[in-house]
């Protein structure tokens, strides 16, 4: 996105003269400056491999520099990589900047609290196990930094609300960089050691054979994401008048899971949930999808049959995990008076509570064939009004708190809307119209 608002720029700029500051006493240091250039060098090489080849971030590099030399040089050693580095989004320069600064002052601080318990001598020294205290010290410091900053800028750039912004940043950090604050370790006593810089590269091997094993699995699960886009790509061609619904039910899950305070990885089963909760829809006549009159009892039930087909059709991918069951289940009631099982309350499981309010939410704020999009605010009150007969109450709560908050932008999904949308065979609730056909 080109168009950075100003508070972002704002905020970037701080944290480069912060990270500027940092290196202002660099004239008043003996600086080892071949071994700043050689480590800058190091991670420029291995960021370009990691970032381009692998995904991620290499941070032993840059760890090695924060045990190695006065806080002000370690600092040196990310920006030729991170200035240098490549960005697929725009703007890049301003990336690159944020990149370069927020990594800059993580090294700093890293660098300080390593030296400030007395770190650099026991490396000098090889003085294990002593050594191990300001190493971790300096990797809780580094991630510190970074969790802080990547919080500020999801606060701002993301519009991600503030007590929310630097939830599990820290937490989900500290086991990776501590293996690589491990390996960085090593890096700097090898480096002290009679076997010198040589030595203290080989230890990164090691740590690109397992970074390599991490990228396969990260390899693995974005087929699977290429396979579920293409799945919910499918199901849009065939429904065109729902198309990017699925899109739009997963966002809309997704900020139901997060205000029901869910962790990360259920929020993630909620988002697939959303997306895919359709997909049955493959399995049912493209003429009963696209029919612009009311549908016959007989073809009533041959849709009622999406959620099964749906649930079959993604049985076999594992990491779906809970999403399979909200795809099955997203049609029941809490009264029982839904499809396929009629299952009651808290029979029904949660991810399918969130994904029905989400996919009713959009249902009713699209135009389809047989009805016009209405009012958010319309919207909330049908959903109020069905809140613990048709819907989960703490779903359609939550939904309505992250409205307030975020609020919702909902689009015309039909292609060619007719003038005069055929009235149904019998009056129906605008929330009990989920989907083409469905009651």
């Amino acid at each position: 996105m080109e168009a950075v608002p100003a508070r972002v720029r704002a905020y970037v700029t701080c944290v480069a003269l912060c990270a500027l500051c940092c290196l202002l006493p660099l004239p008043a240091l003996r600086t080892p400056w071949w071994a700043v250039a050689l480590l800058a060098a190091l991670y420029a090489v291995c960021e370009h491999v990691v970032r381009r080849r692998l995904g991620g971030t290499f941070y032993p590099v840059l760890l090695a520099g924060a045990f190695l030399l006065p806080p002000p040089a370690a600092a040196l050693v990310p920006l030729p990589g991170a200035l240098l580095s490549y960005v697929e989004q725009r703007p890049q320069a301003l990336r690159r900047i944020w990149r370069a600064a927020e990594l800059a002052l993580a090294v700093w601080g890293a660098g300080r609290v390593h030296w400030a318990l007395g770190g650099r001598d026991s490396v000098v020294g090889c003085d294990f196990p002593y050594a191990l205290l300001p190493c971790a010290a300096a990797v809780l410091a580094f991630c510190g930094v970074l969790a802080v900053l990547d919080g500020g800028i999801l606060a701002l750039a993301e519009r991600v609300p503030v007590r929310r912004a630097w939830r599990g940043l820290l937490s989900r950090s500290l086991a990776p960089i501590g293996a690589h604050g491990l390996a960085g370790l090593m890096m700097a006593v090898l480096w002290r050691s009679p076997f010198g810089p040589v030595a203290a590269l080989l230890v990164l091997l090691p740590m690109c054979v397992s970074w390599w094993a991490f990228a396969q699995y990260h390899r693995e699960r974005a087929a699977h994401q290429a396979t579920i886009r293409a799945l919910v790509q499918a199901v849009d061609i065939k429904d065109g008048y729902t198309r990017g619904h699925s899109e739009r039910v997963g966002q809309a899950s997704v900020m139901i899971a997060r205000e029901l305070g869910m962790d990360d990885e259920r929020v993630e089963v909620l988002r697939f949930a959303g997306i895919l909760h359709d997909v049955g829809k493959l399995g049912v006549p493209t003429r009963l999808l696209r029919k612009d009159g009311p549908l016959t009892p007989d073809e009533r039930r041959i849709i009622e049959l999406h959620p099964e087909y749906g649930h079959e059709m993604v049985r076999g991918i594992s990491f779906l995990g809970e999403a399979r069951a909200a795809i099955l289940h997203h049609h029941e009631r809490i009264d029982g008076s839904g499809y396929p099982y009629g299952l009651v309350g808290s029979q029904i499981p949660e991810p399918a509570r969130v994904v029905a309010v989400a996919d009713a939410f959009d249902a009713m704020t699209s135009t389809r064939s047989y009805s016009r999009a209405r009012p958010v605010a319309a919207a909330v009150q049908e959903l109020r009004r069905c809140a613990g007969r048709q819907f989960d109450a703490r779903a359609v709560d939550a939904l309505i708190r992250a409205l307030a908050r975020q609020g919702w932008h909902p689009a015309v999904t039909a292609d060619d809307v007719p003038p005069d949308p055929p009235v149904p065979s019998r009056p129906r609730s605008e929330a009990q119209s989920v989907g083409r056909g469905t009651p």
